[in-house]
């Protein structure tokens, strides 16, 4: 019975998602289709093989060395900051940031990163139905992140229609970062993290094939090459970089404290009225039936519930930890969804990432676009990390 429901929640969240698509005739179903075989074929694989595991271990451990990378730089600069047993979120989460930018911005300008991005990109958009480029930054923001992956291709970005801009602002919306792997791993078991960081790209595409569906002739179909003299020299280009990545550090910190302020603020208005009550638990309620999909007994769906009214609130880290004091207690299939549900940045501060993202990389103009669409953006997020939840219930009991 809980695995049927399992299925049938697979079909209610793709059924949902159509109806809030303003393009219902332009969607690819033969895409979607592909993408959701490779999906149930990746897991399986990750799930049910060895080698599947090591080689996310192995992608994982490059972005590691990254960031291992970026904090020489900050301890050099903020030494007490990184010795403490608890790293602030500004500097294990954002101030990799400047490095990460600086080093795909060099390989950007010898041309490495536009020639993978043109290959892979082609590979990706067989399956996803989707031009090169989006189909390209599902797999960047993996590990990138989102407000990362957006940096790295802003060149890019500046070129595109407001169309293809949402449709980067929606899949934007699925993402983690490699910066934070670490501490994800510490708080609930890795397998079921690695096996959401593909399903959360795939179904990234899935969300946005349908939400935003865009189609573009083979001319538009191309990756943006920059000219020499838009280039300049080497050494001005990494260090515009790096401004850039600094400016980029600011605008996140302050989008998250803002969210993350107004929340508390709102929950505050609400325990006046009603005592103990909070917007978490008011989102609990309203994903209740969504638990209940992903194959949960009662109490496991209203616990899970939870969960997604504090990820969405909030963020993923506030659920890990409640989840790591119960995860002894819960069954597998519990700690399976709920652990998928929780591995990407979907919530309201994401929301002002990205909106920061795109004003701070492409122009205050275009950024709009983000303003208008939000909706969209929370949607997708949330049916994403469904998707992924259901997909991996399925094989773990």
């Amino acid at each position: 019975m809980f695995f049927l429901l399992n299925a049938l929640g697979v079909l209610v969240v793709l059924g949902l998602i159509y109806l809030c698509s303003p393009n219902k005739a332009k969607v690819n179903w033969k895409s979607i289709l592909k993408l959701l075989i490779v999906e149930f074929l990746i897991t399986w694989f990750m799930l049910s093989t060895k080698i599947g595991s090591w080689v996310i271990n192995k992608i994982a451990s490059f972005f590691t060395w990254l960031i291992d990378c970026a904090n020489e730089g900050i301890s050099f600069v903020f030494p007490s900051a990184l010795a403490s047993e608890q790293v602030d979120f500004f500097f294990s989460a954002l101030m990799p940031i400047i490095f990460i930018i600086t080093f795909f911005d060099i390989l950007s300008y010898f041309g490495i990163l536009t020639w993978i991005i043109d290959k892979v990109g082609w590979l990706i958009s067989k399956i996803s139905g989707l031009p090169k480029l989006e189909s390209f930054f599902s797999i960047q923001m993996m590990f990138l992140g989102n407000t990362e992956a957006l940096a790295v291709i802003r060149q890019q970005l500046t070129a595109l229609h407001e169309n293809r801009l949402l449709t980067f602002g929606i899949m934007s919306m699925s993402c983690i970062s490699g910066s934070i792997i670490g501490a994800y791993l510490t708080m609930v078991p890795a397998t079921y993290v690695f096996v959401a960081i593909p399903l959360n790209c795939l179904n990234a595409l899935l969300l946005a094939n349908m939400l935003n569906p865009v189609h573009v002739s083979k001319e538009e179909d191309i990756v943006y090459v920059p000219t020499k003299e838009e280039r300049g020299d080497f050494f001005s280009t990494i260090s515009n970089s790096m401004l850039i990545g600094i400016r980029m550090v600011i605008v996140i910190a302050a989008m998250v404290i803002g969210y993350v302020a107004l929340t508390a603020g709102v929950n505050g208005i609400l325990g006046f009225f009603v005592h103990g009550l909070t917007i978490q638990k008011v989102f609990s309620y309203i994903f209740s039936p969504f638990a209940f999909l992903l194959g949960l007994p009662v109490d496991d769906a209203m616990y899970v519930a939870q969960l997604m009214g504090i990820k969405l609130t909030t963020n993923e880290f506030v659920g890990m930890l409640d989840l790591m004091g119960r995860i002894k207690e819960l069954a597998p299939h519990t700690v399976a969804v709920a652990v998928t549900f929780l591995t990407s940045f979907a919530n309201f501060s994401t929301v002002g990432m990205i909106y920061g993202a795109f004003n701070s990389t492409i122009s205050e103009e275009k950024s709009k676009i983000i303003g208008r669409n939000v909706w969209k953006l929370l949607v997708s997020g949330m049916a994403v990390s469904l998707l992924s939840a259901m997909i991996v219930g399925l094989f773990v009991w």
